[in-house]
């Protein structure tokens, strides 16, 4: 008999948010990414457009500022309707997309952060 598997969803992603969208913020993405459900987002300061984390940049996406709450393709444009889970909520540590090689010590801070502005990840959700 063959096996049906099937893509992770919002609700394997994402396992509590507060009332009334409180814990979600719409955004833009910057064009040339495509990313997937659960990728960890930092802010660049200079023009307010997410991207992926990345430790090494100092333009302000070394900073985690929450988790992308869809997959989103900006490959050629900037995409002005995805959503961020930005504060009050748990996900699921499984789920979420780190940078390629993070460095342990640079996840836990990444990690602590979110949970600074609200954000757990759970291994057990």
């Amino acid at each position: 008999m063959p096996f049906i598997t099937s893509l992770p969803t919002l609700g394997d992603l994402l396992k509590f948010e507060a009332p009334q969208f409180y814990s979600r913020s719409a955004i833009t993405i910057a064009a040339g990414q495509n990313l997937p459900m659960g990728t960890v987002l930092g802010r660049r300061v200079a023009d307010d457009k997410h991207q992926a984390f990345d430790p090494a940049a100092s333009d302000g996406t070394d900073t985690p500022v929450g988790i992308l709450l869809g997959d989103i393709d900006a490959t050629l444009i900037d995409r002005e309707d995805a959503l961020l889970l930005a504060r009050h909520a748990m996900v699921a540590e499984k789920l979420v997309v780190w940078p390629a090689g993070i460095d342990a010590d640079v996840k836990k801070a990444a990690v602590r952060h979110l949970e600074d502005i609200g954000i757990l990840i759970r291994t057990s959700a």
